[in-house]
């Protein structure tokens, strides 16, 4: 049963989102939205929830059909609300009055538990923040739900608790989400859409098959597009041979013949699409002065421990030697984020290093936190980069167009920046600072699935030597090196992370 049918759709702000697109929207659909930062999703969900007015095309949907959309950011009005009433606050005065039991129906649903429902929304951490959002749509009863980036801030074991919890849904109610968590929409999409410019793609497969499908898909565009155009040339070069003999014979014959093979030349040529580039939101490199170490550091038993005192784990006698991508897991509160301070200590001023911790002299570190509090949010990424390094203005200007940041970006508050730009200056800044040892907490927050295979390329290719905390199940798979993992107030090596995925997926 088609629920929604959009058809010819194109927005154009300050240049094309997307145009031409068709897509129909059937009952038991679990479409994956897939495209740069910036390229168009958040816009199409605002399309199909009548909150913006497309350019071109229309989209009908069926009668009486009601649109649940789960936005990306809390509305600041809710903060001081607790998440109950948060929640209860979207149902119609009546209905809250009489069915409030709707609300606990939903909060048991995804898992709340009871002490959390009770307190402000601002006082939760932004895994909660999103999933209330998720719960204040869902006690609506939409017919179908669109969700924007739902697994940001969401640890292991809740995006595994969402994964189930959208399997469960009625089959009858379509999902449309967008995502740049590769394993997430492998687990929870049937169909794929590739928003793009021109020429958007949809495959009814999860996002790895339909990825693969699409470079097939754009390799034989290439090659039709190199083959019409070869064709092209060389009917230009017939016709030039003809033009050349019907001169000298005087054949009107072959002059015809001459103008026929330049139209259908110019018609092929008219008709020939080149095949679709992929629009970069901004390149994501790095780099490796390098070092003779090969132990980089030494970790002596040191104790791990929280603000107020109390022991999370001891980490053993364990080494970080050159060419380690260590990956440190564990689950939320366990000790992973006060071990990458430590080590950011340790590295940065050794004198207040604590005991059993020991850096290299010739490290130099290069330091990304998940919120990217690096940051000064009053500056713009002009005066961020020009106060840190030696550069010009016009180094500096290329710099950050190089990172997806045109003129107009670069002169505005960092406060104001997209999740994905903020992430790619970030990168930017890492880069810039040379360093011989990565920290990276949580370092594919906000980057696109294009930004995050480039990270991983360029760990890769330069043979960064770093340890990291992320919850990318594909990120892991496709860096790590070595896994150490937090497991009974002690820190082990593993050999692989799925052990642990599975452990958190199990955890409900």
């Amino acid at each position: 049963m088609t629920l929604i049918n959009i058809r010819n759709l194109g927005v154009v702000l300050s240049s094309p989102l997307f145009s031409k697109l068709n897509l129909v929207v059937n009952a038991g659909d679990r479409i994956g939205l897939v495209a740069a930062n910036g390229r168009g999703k958040s816009t199409l969900f605002r399309c199909i929830a009548s909150e913006l007015d497309a350019t071109d095309g229309e989209i009908t949907r069926a009668r009486g059909l009601t649109v649940g959309y789960v936005e990306q950011n809390v509305p600041p009005a809710l903060f001081e609300l607790s998440l109950y009433d948060a929640v209860l606050g979207a149902l119609p005065r009546e209905q809250a009055e009489s069915e409030s039991w709707r609300v606990d129906v939903v909060l048991a649903s995804l898992d709340v538990p009871e002490e959390f429902r009770e307190r402000p929304l601002k006082a939760l951490s932004g895994g909660w923040q999103r999933l209330a959002m998720l719960a204040r749509v869902w006690v609506t009863e939409p017919d179908v739900l669109m969700l924007d980036e739902p697994t940001n801030h969401l640890d292991l074991g809740k995006i595994a608790a969402l994964e189930e919890w959208l399997n469960a849904l009625p089959r009858d109610v379509p999902v449309i989400l967008a995502s740049h968590d590769r394993a997430f929409l492998d687990a929870v999409t049937n169909r794929t859409l590739f928003l793009r410019p021109e020429q958007s793609q949809i495959f009814s497969l999860p996002y790895s098959r339909a990825r693969a499908a699409l470079e097939e898909a754009d390799a034989a565009d290439a090659r039709r597009y190199e083959r019409d155009m070869k064709t092209a040339e060389q009917l230009r070069k017939q016709a030039a041979k003809l033009n050349n003999i019907g001169i000298n014979s005087g054949s009107d014959l072959l002059v015809v013949k001459t103008k026929q093979l330049r139209e259908r030349a110019e018609r092929l040529e008219d008709a020939a699409k080149p095949a679709h580039l992929e629009r970069s939101a901004g390149a994501v490199r790095l780099a490796n002065r390098g070092t003779h170490a090969k132990v980089l550091v030494t970790l002596d038993d040191a104790e791990v421990r929280t603000p107020d005192g109390t022991v999370l784990f001891r980490t053993g006698k364990q080494f970080i030697c050159q060419g380690d991508r260590i990956v440190l897991l564990g689950p939320n509160g366990a000790g992973k984020t006060r071990l990458v301070v430590m080590l950011r200590n340790a590295i940065g001023n050794p004198e207040t290093a604590v005991d059993g911790i020991k850096a290299t002299p010739s490290l130099v570190l290069g330091y990304s936190d998940q919120a990217l509090a690096d940051l000064n949010d009053k500056e713009t990424p002009m005066e961020t980069i020009i106060r840190r390094f030696e550069v010009g203005d016009q180094r500096a200007r290329a710099l950050l167009a190089g990172a997806g940041m045109n003129i107009d970006i670069q002169a505005r508050p960092i406060s104001r920046l997209s999740g994905g730009q903020k992430a790619r200056l970030g990168m930017l800044v890492l880069r810039l600072s040379n360093p011989n040892f990565y920290l990276l907490d949580e370092p594919t927050n906000h980057l696109d699935i294009e930004g995050q295979e480039a990270l991983e390329s360029e760990l890769m290719a330069h043979q960064v030597s770093c340890l990291l905390v992320s919850h990318d199940r594909s990120f892991v798979r496709a860096i790590g090196n070595r896994f150490w993992q937090i497991e009974r107030k002690r820190l082990v090596e593993v050999e692989s992370p799925e052990a642990f995925f599975a452990a958190a997926a199990s955890v409900r």
